[in-house]
């Protein structure tokens, strides 16, 4: 079931194997001031779920984040068909089933912007990824460019975790700086992330950082923020 963060924001973990790794994926849900409900990266839901969501408020807007997190936007689609469907740049050619996905552009659109801030994550055309940030829970959410794996991942999820340099706190994956194609469109990105006053980061994979988040997301992007 859905797990409260903080006023108004929820998430629910799902855990999945992939080439023998334990992986744990996240959504996150926030509720707007009128009562609408923003599914940020769908995982399964079940019946009990739909049904909480449908007690939290009303779902209007599912989101693919990114190209490599949309498996389940097109079941959330299905149990919530009043809702509008959003996706990453380029996600259309990837997920033509998709029907009636809207693209996320590199502004912020108005139909959210009074509740949520935005950042394209310029310069990893692998993923598209866009940042988010909640202004009245003052979170920062993330989909992979950010991770620390926390989970119980089993010796094999441990191992890659340490690997990919994400185990002990959180970081850029070494898999996402080797993706990165233009240094310094991402830098700016980076920084135009840092420059939100959020106090507390939610990431994909899997951890909730609260206390020290905003460092915690200025040593994860060392050395990749470049200068202003």
């Amino acid at each position: 079931m859905l797990q409260a963060i903080a006023p108004n924001l929820w998430h629910l973990q799902h855990e999945f194997t992939v080439f023998g790794i334990k992986v744990s994926t996240r959504m996150t849900v926030v509720r707007f001031e009128d009562g609408r409900l923003w599914l940020h990266s769908p995982v399964p839901l079940s019946q009990p779920v739909r049904e909480q969501l449908t007690s939290l408020g009303t779902v209007a807007f599912i989101v693919a984040p990114s190209k490599t997190h949309h498996l389940f936007a097109g079941d959330a689609a299905r149990a919530f068909p009043g809702a509008a469907l959003y996706g990453a740049r380029g996600l259309a050619r990837k997920r033509p089933d998709l029907v009636g996905l809207n693209a996320i552009g590199p502004a912020i659109d108005p139909a959210w912007a009074h509740e949520l801030e935005q950042v394209f994550i310029d310069g990893l055309p692998v993923c598209h990824e866009s940042a988010w940030y909640h202004k009245a829970s003052r979170t920062l959410i993330l989909t992979d460019v950010c991770q620390w794996w926390t989970s119980e991942a089993g010796m094999v999820g441990r191992a890659y975790a340490m690997l990919t340099g994400v185990s002990s706190r959180l970081g850029v994956p070494r898999t996402v700086r080797r993706a990165i194609r233009d240094r310094d469109a991402f830098a700016a990105s980076a920084r135009a992330i840092l420059a939100w006053p959020f106090e507390r980061v939610v990431v994909a994979h899997d951890a909730i950082v609260d206390k020290d988040a905003h460092a915690a997301v200025e040593r994860a992007f060392a050395g990749l923020a470049g200068g202003p």
